[in-house]
Order: C-alpha cells, then structure tokens, then sequence
C-alpha cells in the first residue's frame, strides 16, 4: 500500500497545482469583467474532492482492502488517462480554465482541443477519476458514494455553466 498512498498525494499535490493555475487564472478573468457564478455549490465540491482523497487512503487500511491487479492496474491506467486529459483541457482553455465558474462577457467558446468533441471534457476526466483512484487499491465503497455523489454535483455544476455561458458567451 505505500505506493499507493504516494499515489494519492501525487493527486493531491496536483490538485494544489490545479488551485494554483486556478487562482492566476481566477484573477486574469476578473480583472477582464468576468463574473463568478455558482458559488454556493463551490464549497460542497472542495468537500467532495477532499473528501476522496482521505477516503482513498483510510478504506484500503481500515477494511484491509487488498490490491488485485486485475482490477487495480486497469484502473491506474483510467487515473493517469483521466489526468493527461485534464491538463489537456487545462492548456485548451488557457487563462479561461478555472476551478471555478467564472465567465468573461463576449468571450468567445473554446472549440478547439478535447472541445472539439465534448462541451465539458474535463468533468469527463472528474468522473473517470473519481471512479477509478479508489478501485486502484479496492476501494469500492468510496468508488461508489463518490461516484454518485459526484453525479448529483455535476449535474449542479454543468447547469450552472451552461447557464453562465449562454447567458454571456456570443454564439
């Protein structure tokens, strides 16, 4: 298990990067007029992805879970897809990207890299990673309330951004 107890802080220190590039980010759109959306539900995603983190790391040495490869090879594959997607999507949006939902008035969409084909690739990377970080080391009870947890969250989050996006983006 130790290895994969430095797993889930490398993905916690990249999410300290991520808040990073959020925060330069955060200020660029601001001080372009951006406007933040959605904060109430801000907090409860901060809680959710914290949250994982700890529950992947207390499962597997609480309830023993062991490491099947069969299961937890395929799924640190799905991890370090789910990232590389991400920062796909991070280097896409440019200053644009952030943590949270900040919209820039006349900006105009980003239709190229991963968005070419899908309107929120990176919410795709959350979800597979989500999903497939606990079940690395079997931890399928946090795989699953995360998962749905996550699910309800999303589809909090997507109807904010679309909504922040029609509203201020030209089509």
């Amino acid at each position: 298990m130790p290895w994969y107890m430095l797993l889930v802080v490398a993905v916690a220190a990249e999410r300290v990067g991520e808040l990073l590039v959020a925060r330069r980010n955060a200020a660029w759109t601001l001080a372009r007029a951006g406007v933040e959306h959605g904060r109430g539900h801000y907090p409860v995603m901060v809680v959710l992805h914290t949250g994982l983190l700890v529950c992947c790391l207390a499962e597997p040495a609480l309830l023993h879970r062991p490491f099947l490869p069969a299961l937890g090879w395929p799924m640190l594959a799905l991890v370090v897809l789910a990232q590389a997607l991400r920062w796909w999507c991070i280097t896409t949006l440019g200053p644009y990207w952030n943590t949270r939902v900040i919209v820039v008035p006349g900006a105009r969409l980003v239709r190229s890299g991963p968005y070419r084909w899908l309107r929120h690739p990176n919410y795709v990377a959350v979800v597979v990673e989500i999903t497939a970080l606990p079940l690395v080391h079997s931890a399928w009870l946090s795989a699953g309330a995360f998962t749905m947890a996550n699910a309800v969250l999303l589809a909090i989050r997507i109807r904010c951004e679309n909504t922040a996006l029609t509203a201020a983006v030209p089509a």
